[in-house]
């Protein structure tokens, strides 16, 4: 069975990624969560990932890192991580590429913490190319493929990509047309979300270096964790 390192729910945007795919898909996994250390991260996640971060997927003597890698090598094992339509497929591969590599304003000013609501004094030039650029990809995914998933009637790997934007969304109350923002509503409905949504909620560890930029992108409106 496949074993998915992993770290704190709260925050680990790219965790969320293979751990959402390998849920949602119903593949069997361990999860092994090590939460952020206070210092040392990159000695402390040496341990079970040579690149010293998360998420890292272990298959016998098999190691895989990256959230790109992992979900590739999880396609030659399960067709149906990426769409069987070819050019849906194609699609997929595409957008998820783009999310891996790109949005780094997004990612910058507007860091994942699940269980807080932050009000921004406004919307950057920046973070505005950022998420028009989100409310066109989704729009053309959903009205191409039918949706209400990015790329058809079913999950697949392009969805579990986008997924730590659907909660930044969430956490920023970031703006976007009524295509992207009811598949919003879709994504934060999936029983996997729920799972790893109120997982997050739950944890009592504290990251300061997380918390002080999530809260430096504006008000503090509301910190729903235990």
């Amino acid at each position: 069975m496949y074993s998915l390192h992993i770290a704190n729910k709260n925050y680990s945007s790219w965790s969320l990624r293979p751990w959402l795919l390998l849920t949602a898909l119903d593949i069997p996994f361990n999860e092994k969560l090590h939460p952020f250390p206070e210092n040392g991260a990159w000695e402390a996640y040496r341990a079970f990932s040579p690149t010293g971060k998360v998420p890292c997927l272990q298959d016998g003597d098999r190691v895989i890192w990256d959230s790109l890698a992992i979900v590739e090598y999880l396609a030659e094992q399960h067709p149906h991580v990426w769409p069987s339509d070819k050019t849906a497929r194609a699609w997929a591969r595409s957008a998820a590429a783009e999310m891996h590599s790109g949005f780094q304003t997004l990612r910058s000013n507007c860091g994942m913490s699940c269980g807080v609501r932050i009000e921004l004094p406004g919307i950057s030039p920046a973070l505005q190319k950022d998420l028009a650029r989100i409310d066109e990809l989704w729009s053309q995914g959903l009205q191409k493929f039918g949706g209400p998933f990015l790329a058809g009637k079913d999950f697949s790997a392009v969805d579990a990509f986008f997924a730590p934007v659907v909660f930044r969304v969430q956490t920023y109350h970031l703006p976007l047309g009524k295509p992207a923002s009811e598949y919003v509503q879709t994504m934060l409905a999936l029983p996997g979300m729920k799972a790893w949504y109120d997982a997050a909620l739950k944890e009592t560890w504290r990251e300061p270096g997380h918390d002080s930029d999530v809260y430096a992108a504006g008000k503090l409106v509301a910190d729903l964790r235990n």
